[in-house]
């Protein structure tokens, strides 16, 4: 009984793990290496937020610096030791003129590149590709619309079995441990692809941190989105919605390449043309 509990304990710690964005956040190059900002990221959305991420971040850091040394050097220059009195008045129309306009000012500065980038983000016309992503507890099902190619993608055999044996897992031996699937969503890069995303049972939300979104997949609902992955490379993410028991377990892994490779591949998935009949090759010869 002792060794059911603690391996029943081990799995819910894996799932704690496995659902932890932290992981999915990590950059394809350096999967698991420790980072405080945001990611820069590989498609143009990425770039956009964060370069609203950082241009708000410095403009708290201005306001933080003069609010605080404000207060620094009020507390230190008007001291009671100095001879500081309390002011008499109790307003002053000016300032609060100037502390109202400033951040109305600072808000107008970070809405307007906020709201151009937000609309850009939505814009899935022009797009080359059409992809449909459909969530399933607990596993995710790829639809090149017009290509007649589709399948599923769920987590990695060896990664399942492994984290149901109830054994510890070696982060060194086992890198992507429940962030590799058995077949990953393949995409071309400096290309405009479009997502459509659904879902046939609960919510789900597609999110690979690299593409710089997340969507969500609900039934009976098609949401869109769009990408356009700049570089080759493995860019990973995870379910970012709770979905049931196996919410922690479905991982995403989209594999960027070249347009010639992702030509190939897609040629090489789509199922082969059905032979010609033997009954219609008499006939066709006697034509001639």
């Amino acid at each position: 009984m002792t060794q059911a509990i603690g391996r029943g304990s081990m799995q819910l710690a894996q799932a704690v793990v496995g659902a932890s964005p932290a992981q999915a956040i990590a950059e394809p190059a350096a999967p698991h290496r420790w980072q405080l900002n945001m990611g820069y990221g590989v498609t143009s959305s990425a770039h956009n937020a964060y370069d609203a991420h950082m241009l708000t971040f410095w403009i708290c850091v201005g306001i933080g610096v003069i609010v605080f040394g404000a207060m620094a050097y009020s507390v230190f220059a008007f001291r009671k030791s100095k001879g500081a009195v309390p002011a008499s008045f109790t307003h002053n129309t000016k300032a609060e003129i100037v502390w109202t306009v400033i951040p109305i000012l600072l808000l107008l500065a970070m809405a307007a590149p906020a709201t151009t980038k937000l609309i850009k983000m939505y814009d899935t016309r022009d797009a080359e590709l059409t992809v449909k992503i459909t969530g399933v507890q607990w596993m995710w099902k790829y639809d090149y619309l017009g290509q007649g190619v589709a399948f599923g993608s769920r987590l990695a055999r060896n990664s399942d079995e492994l984290r149901q044996s109830g054994a510890v897992v070696d982060g060194a031996q086992h890198p992507d441990y429940l962030l590799e699937v058995d077949h990953p969503l393949v995409l071309p890069v400096n290309t405009k692809v479009r997502f459509v995303l659904t879902s046939d049972d609960v919510i789900h939300a597609w999110w690979v941190p690299a593409l710089g979104w997340k969507q969500d997949a609900e039934p009976g609902i098609v949401n869109e989105a769009w990408t356009d992955i700049e570089k080759p490379g493995i860019y990973r993410g995870q379910c970012a919605e709770l979905c049931g028991k196996d919410h922690g377990f479905m991982p995403i892994v989209v594999k960027a390449v070249g347009k010639e490779e992702f030509k190939q591949w897609l040629a090489a998935q789509k199922p082969a043309a059905p032979a010609a009949s033997a009954s219609s090759a008499p006939a066709a010869s006697g034509m001639n």
